[in-house]
């Protein structure tokens, strides 16, 4: 996924009431860029981190800008939450994620389960396949990456309905896409969400799998890289 305007460097003086976050621009000048990530951006909201901005394509927008990455003093990370399905529906089309070679058709954001959405569905080739992707910057240790970052129910039930989708004869896969180069592995974060990590297991004894991948960050363009093992007990 390439950024369609270059993006604007900066250094974050805070991020506040979770979707907001001032950040001193490089040129001069202070902006709120809205920071879409829900979760506790642990360790990366950092004052004084280099941030990088994209420059609404509204100009009437509120916001001017949003905020897209940031570097934590290891590596360049992604922290935008919007962009991990566009950026595993590319991988899929260039067959990237060997995973899920091979399926004649791709629909995003499908209805499914308990009143959820699916972010994509592949159909085409057997069993419809079920694609929630979940988006991964945590990394404690070198070389770890960590989901999730704060306690997600939401993420929980997901499991849960992608179990579902599998005892109906259906492929269910979670894509854990990490938004780093640094490391070679992903954990789930026990310590941060053991209802999470009990949700996990659960769901692979029925069927469900679960791939990860990390991404190749530029300032021009983010996108999927290789795969990573996922480390489980």
């Amino acid at each position: 996924m390439r950024f369609p305007d270059p993006l604007v460097k900066g250094a974050l003086i805070k991020r506040y009431k979770r979707f907001l976050a001032d950040v001193e621009l490089d040129s001069g000048g202070v902006v709120t860029a809205h920071c879409a990530n829900p979760g506790s951006m642990l360790g990366l909201a950092e004052p004084g981190f280099e941030v990088w901005l994209s420059p609404a394509a509204n100009p009437e927008r509120k916001l001017r800008y949003t905020w897209e990455m940031v570097h934590d003093g290891r590596a360049l990370v992604g922290v935008n939450t919007a962009r991990p399905n566009t950026l595993v529906a590319e991988a899929i089309e260039t067959g990237t994620i060997a995973e899920l070679r091979g399926y004649g058709s791709r629909r995003r954001e499908v209805k499914y389960g308990r009143n959820s959405r699916i972010d994509i569905l592949l159909e085409g080739n057997g069993p419809a396949c079920y694609v929630e992707v979940k988006n991964v910057h945590l990394s404690r240790e070198p070389g770890t990456a960590e989901f999730p970052d704060s306690v997600t129910a939401r993420g929980a039930k997901h499991l849960v309905e992608m179990a579902d989708m599998v005892a109906r004869g259906h492929r269910a896969v979670m894509v854990y896409l990490i938004q780093r180069d640094d490391c070679d592995r992903l954990s789930i974060a026990a310590d941060i969400d053991p209802d999470y990590d009990d949700g996990l297991t659960r769901a692979l004894a029925s069927g469900v799998e679960a791939v990860a991948y990390s991404c190749k960050l530029t300032s021009e363009e983010i996108a999927a890289e290789k795969a990573v093992p996922l480390a489980r007990p």
